[in-house]
């Protein structure tokens, strides 16, 4: 069944700590359907992806919740650069009960269609995420620029922004970055 009506609502205070949880929630399914429970990729005790690192999004972008008929099915974050408009996807969720219905895309085409002053996109996955590098790269027209492993390391970390000090890798198996230029 294909989603019929995805819409995108900025997300409220009151809805800030169920976000996050649901933003858990999505990234651990990935990880545990790619390798089941293994701890070697969790940021935090039981969780793929941080609370630290998902309130820092929130905080410095904009957050919306993904619905779907009306149903909250997701979340997303954007960070917008009015100066440059070289602009960053920096979180974007489905309910894994959502999956495979139109539900990513029809919320990423909204993004565009919301911010049409952008010049490139810019967006990260970990390597593991192979259901992500198909989703932007097949589904959205994003291109692979670049990976991020302890022998090319990120020069900032995703937590704090602060320049990497990357000293043998232990722990860091890499993450995609990909961009999608709108003109």
């Amino acid at each position: 069944m294909k989603t019929k009506n995805v819409t995108l609502t900025l997300l409220t205070p009151d809805d800030r700590e169920q976000f996050i949880l649901d933003n858990q929630r999505a990234f651990k399914y990935g990880a545990t359907e790619e390798f089941g429970q293994r701890d070697a990729h969790f940021e935090e005790e039981g969780e793929i992806i941080s609370r630290a690192t998902i309130e820092k999004s929130i905080d410095e972008g904009t957050a919306y919740r993904i619905r779907d008929n009306g149903k909250t099915v997701g979340g997303l974050v954007v960070v917008i650069d009015e100066k440059t408009q070289r602009n960053h996807l920096d979180l974007l969720f489905v309910d894994p009960c959502a999956h495979s219905k139109g539900i990513g895309l029809a919320a990423w085409r909204e993004v565009e269609r919301l911010y049409p002053k952008t010049v490139v996109w810019e967006t990260c996955t970990p390597y593991f995420e192979t259901r992500n590098i198909h989703f932007y790269v097949n589904k959205c027209g994003f291109h692979i620029v670049e990976f991020f492993n302890c022998k090319h390391p990120d020069p900032h970390d995703p937590e704090t922004g602060e320049v990497n000090n990357y000293d043998d890798g232990d722990g860091f198996d890499g993450m995609f970055r990909f961009e999608k230029k709108m003109k």
